[in-house]
């Protein structure tokens, strides 16, 4: 079993960055592909971006391509979520996710574990 828990949330306005967190612990020997997903007020929870174990592989939803950066230290059993140039339409919970195999990662339904979500707002 592995809990995660995010931190780095808040409001910021439009153009702004903000950082998210999520540290791992528990199975945290094991190799544990991580991503990020989040969920906006009537909609369904969406991928934003994957980091794979080792090699690093990264991927993103379109929407947030040439602003957010995803990033892990193994060291730290923790991945990060850098995001710039913010818009109203970032506005959501974002939940951190890991999952034992790359495809898994990237697809809502097959997550095998999730944080509680942390709120970011961004104003316009």
């Amino acid at each position: 079993q592995v809990q995660l828990v995010e931190s780095g949330g808040g409001l910021v306005q439009a153009g702004g960055s903000l950082r998210l967190s999520c540290a791992s612990s528990g199975r945290t020997n094991s190799p544990l592909h991580m991503g990020w997903f989040r969920q906006a007020p009537g909609r369904e929870r969406e991928f934003v971006a994957a980091i794979s174990w080792i090699r690093n592989t990264k991927d993103y939803a379109d929407s947030v391509k040439g602003r957010f950066t995803i990033s892990r230290d193994n060291a730290k059993n923790t991945v990060y979520l850098q995001m710039n140039n913010l818009k109203a339409e970032d506005t959501a919970v974002y939940y951190c996710a890991a999952s034992g195999t790359w495809s898994s990662i990237r697809l809502r339904e097959r997550v095998g574990s999730w944080g509680q979500g942390t709120q970011v707002t961004v104003s316009s």
